[in-house]
């Protein structure tokens, strides 16, 4: 009993200290709490007006109108996405930064001589926005009809058929590599201004804008599946917490009937892949890709 004087005297003395550091800690928690605390950058890593800033331009002002704070487009293009990838990447993982790419992020790391990024490590998959399938077309003025028709013309004529596509390393340019084609999105004005035709979609069931197209898988090319996808993803690091706010968000987004309906016009249909269903799909694709590009040879510089 003679010492409850002194112990009372004792935690006196620390009951201010104590308070503090309680404080502290309910400010902390706090603060983690209010994110996002400022702007939010979406680096794009094409050029303005491609499909990939497209996308970034319909879900940027709902995403920042759904956090409160803006989300602004900061394009970077350059060595097929490689740029702009590298330098999200290189901003870290404090939830400031995302990136917004296609179906190069899973292409590039087998296609370029020297990766910028790894796909499994340097980034965490948020969302599939919305993905499109590859076409095969002719000219409209063309007497092939039909896809059959195609494959039986080159196989009588091997090495004089030309062919064209958007680009060495594209999804459509390796959906030709894989039957030895251009993305639907890109290619639907021309469909609509009758200035080509199409014969096959790579999707494997029928295109709903394109009712009469059939896909390659009805067709018995088998394997030949393969889209245009545009992701969302955060750096590395980026704290769970703000990770399932923004997979949340975006979800939320997505779902929302005006938008759906901004990304159809736009050619590019929404599908709305969450993290894990993004990661697998990620995982299944980057080997794919480096399969089709060692089979055909090709590698950028």
């Amino acid at each position: 009993m003679s010492n409850l004087p002194r112990a009372r005297r004792i935690l006196r003395r620390m009951l201010p200290a104590m308070i503090l550091i309680a404080a502290a800690g309910v400010t902390s928690s706090a603060a983690r709490a209010e994110y996002p605390e400022r702007q939010i950058t979406m680096i794009v890593c094409f050029p303005a007006g491609g499909g990939t800033d497209i996308a970034a331009r319909l879900i940027n002002t709902p995403l920042g109108e759904a956090l409160g704070k803006p989300v602004v487009i900061e394009n970077r293009g350059g060595a097929g996405g490689n740029i702009g990838i590298a330098a999200a990447a290189r901003a870290g993982g404090d939830g400031y930064t995302l990136l917004v790419c296609s179906s190069a992020y899973v292409v590039n790391p087998s296609l370029y001589a020297q990766a910028t990024y790894d796909p499994f490590k340097d980034f965490v998959p948020l969302m599939v926005i919305g993905a499109s399938p590859n076409a095969f077309v002719v000219p409209a003025q063309s007497d092939i009809k039909t896809m059959p028709e195609l494959i039986a013309k080159a196989k009588a004529n091997p090495g004089k058929l030309n062919w064209t596509s958007p680009g060495a390393g594209t999804t459509p340019y390796l959906a030709g590599e894989v039957l030895k084609t251009a993305n639907i999105g890109s290619l639907m004005a021309l469909i609509d201004a009758s200035k080509v035709r199409p014969i096959a979609v790579t999707s494997r069931e029928r295109w709903p804008d394109l009712p009469n197209v059939p896909s390659l898988e009805e067709l018995g090319v088998k394997d030949a599946v393969s889209d245009t996808f545009q992701g969302i993803y955060a750096p590395a690091g980026t704290p769970q917490p703000v990770i399932d706010r923004l997979a949340k968000e975006l979800g939320l987004i997505l779902k929302r009937p005006d938008i759906r309906e901004k990304f159809v016009k736009a050619g590019l249909p929404v599908v709305a892949e969450g993290p894990e269903v993004f990661r697998a799909r990620i995982a299944r694709e980057v080997p794919m890709y480096k399969d089709i590009i060692d089979k055909a040879g090709l590698k950028m510089q």
